[in-house]
């Protein structure tokens, strides 16, 4: 079965083919220095960049493959959550390509689309605890298939990769700058008293990093040595050096520690709490573009370890937003009979993705 994927929730437009559950192809197109010139994203340049290269990308990745639109079985297309503007996008070139074609039509939910990623590399243990830590949402889920997600947590106000591109923000480090905190954490030692692990004295699952964020930037207003001269990209963090540096280092070592720190406390809970499930949970799953940290990486490592788990853990090219996830979930979801007609909406993010796949030709309301 071959299924193609498109994603354009945000600034990655790409596509990709899945074919029997492998990856074939992909393509992907990337806006970040069009949006760093903002320090975030542009919603309605998000959109038109879409709207530019989408078309571009599926030429691309038809011709590499040597297939044309007939030769698909199933469209699958991320229809949120995300920027309206954007899902638009790649919503109705999916919607075309699917009416011309006269193949299926597959909504993919982006979320379980992050959390069923790991699947193209290895076999997913389920039922499963899943843990997504991405830009926009900081979730964990109770999944006990591909289709069958119970939210157990999820985010309140600011999500762990947000806190992480607006402290980078405070120190004047380009967006998206998560990254080069995880870099410059790792040179560091962390203080685990000079920022909180937010939200955790609660029995709540939920998650909310505003108070972390709150933190870091009191600390860096009292301490305005620490924020660069310049807007620093990766270049100019290459080249930091001496004191600063170092301050720099074990600062964001810190964070990295408060964000990692409260992921496992919210993790555990959560493990505890299926573990009254029948049965209980056989993996953890974690996905998400905060997943790439390195921190977070080898604490969920330790949380699985000590919890007797299986760890699945998507490659780094997984972890931020891409075509290979959509198309994979929706060669899941095809496999299983799911599809939906041409009036599927896309999702902003806010609102509750419906579970209305038609199968058999019923519609089929999970949630």
């Amino acid at each position: 079965m071959r299924v193609l994927g498109i994603e354009t929730s945000c600034d990655e437009t790409a596509v990709a083919l899945v074919v029997d559950g492998r990856l074939v192809a992909e393509r992907l197109a990337t806006q970040v220095d069009v949006h760093a010139l903002f320090g975030g994203v542009v919603p309605e340049i998000a959109s038109r960049e879409h709207l530019r290269v989408l078309p571009r990308l599926y030429d691309e990745l038809m011709a590499e493959t040597g297939l044309s639109s007939g030769d698909l079985d199933a469209v699958a297309v991320a229809r949120g959550p995300g920027l309206l503007g954007s899902l638009l996008v790649g919503v109705s070139f999916a919607k075309g390509l699917s009416l011309s074609a006269g193949v299926p039509l597959i909504g993919v939910n982006h979320l379980w689309g992050h959390l069923l990623a790991p699947g193209l590399a290895e076999e997913l243990l389920f039922p499963a605890l899943g843990l997504l830590v991405s830009g926009g949402h900081t979730h964990t889920y109770l999944i006990s298939s591909p289709v069958e997600f119970e939210l157990l947590g999820r985010t309140l106000d600011d999500a762990a990769g947000e806190a992480f591109d607006k402290v980078a923000k405070l120190l004047n480090i380009a967006y998206p700058g998560g990254r080069f905190v995880d870099q410059l954490g790792c040179e560091g030692e962390p203080d685990t008293t000079l920022f909180p692990r937010p939200y955790v004295d609660n029995p709540s699952l939920d998650f909310s990093f505003s108070g972390l964020k709150t933190a870091v930037a009191k600390f860096v207003a009292a301490n305005p040595g620490l924020v660069l001269d310049e807007l620093a990209g990766a270049a100019e963090v290459e080249q930091l050096s001496g004191e600063k540096r170092r301050r720099l280092a074990d600062v964001c070592a810190s964070f990295n520690w408060s964000v990692a720190q409260t992921l496992k406390i919210k993790v555990e809970r959560a493990l505890d709490r299926t573990r009254e499930q029948p049965g209980g949970v056989r993996s953890l799953i974690v996905a998400g573009g905060v997943a790439a940290n390195s921190v977070v990486r080898r604490t969920m490592s330790e949380v699985a370890s000590a919890a007797g788990l299986h760890l699945t853990l998507p490659d780094l090219s997984l972890c931020t937003d891409n075509g290979a996830m959509i198309a994979y979930a929706g060669w899941l979801l095809a496999r299983a009979g799911y599809r939906h007609d041409l009036d599927l909406e896309a999702i902003p993010r806010g609102r509750v993705i419906p579970a209305d796949w038609i199968v058999s030709g019923d519609k089929c309301f999970k949630g």
